[in-house]
């Protein structure tokens, strides 16, 4: 595994770490939730089960942390996908800009990854949502031409309705997978793992290069 590599994303000089295993599949870039950051410890364990797929990562801060001060910015999908645009821009100034790109979001950061897959048909060729929020990008989603994987807890009744709904609204490639017996942060013993599953196993279908 090679060293993480630092970067500076956008005017705001949004903080993030690139890695890249050779060989190399394909890059997943991460849109955290809310109330955390680059450091959030599950995607930190799903990015490490995608490098050892052949993937590589990126994650990065979605808000400043005086904007991630302001508790309406972590439901400000709009500014959000903004910033997972710029990212996808940011990546394709790097020697990983010819990769198959793919979007991993979680809780609100699942929302604003589904309205940036929406805006950039030709960059992102799937998305996967775990615990996500995709009633807050409703407007967007019939837009989705990204191959699509909801994964939500079984235990996570509320928003297991709102991906469910959601599911029906997409009109690409999307399938919804259920975690039994798993909460919303999914920390039942297992229940990432299984997440880190699916999620390869989706980027591996959908990811391909030169499309």
């Amino acid at each position: 595994m090679s060293e993480p590599i630092s970067m500076l994303i956008g005017p705001e000089r949004l903080e993030s770490e690139l890695c890249l295993p050779k060989p190399l599949r394909g890059i997943i870039v991460f849109a955290h939730g809310s109330g955390s950051s680059r450091l959030s410890r599950r995607n930190l364990q799903v990015a490490r089960a995608l490098q050892a797929c052949g993937f590589g990562t990126l994650l990065f801060d979605l808000l400043t942390p005086e904007e991630a001060e302001i508790r309406a910015n972590v439901f400000d999908i709009p500014l959000l996908s903004q910033r997972v645009l710029l990212a996808l821009d940011a990546l394709a100034a790097t020697a990983a800009a010819r990769q198959p790109v793919g979007l991993f979001g979680a809780s609100t950061g699942a929302a604003a990854a589904l309205v940036a897959a929406a805006h950039r048909p030709e960059a992102v060729q799937a998305v996967v949502s775990r615990g996500g929020r995709p009633d807050l990008a409703m407007d967007e989603l019939g837009m989705l031409r990204a191959a699509t994987l909801l994964i939500v807890g079984g235990a996570d009744r509320e928003v297991l309705a709102m991906n469910q709904t959601a599911l029906r609204a997409l009109n690409c490639v999307k399938r919804l997978e259920v975690v039994p017996r798993a909460t919303h942060l999914f920390e039942e013993a297992g229940a990432l793992e299984t997440v880190a599953r699916l999620a390869c196993a989706w980027f591996l279908e959908h990811l391909r290069p030169g499309e």
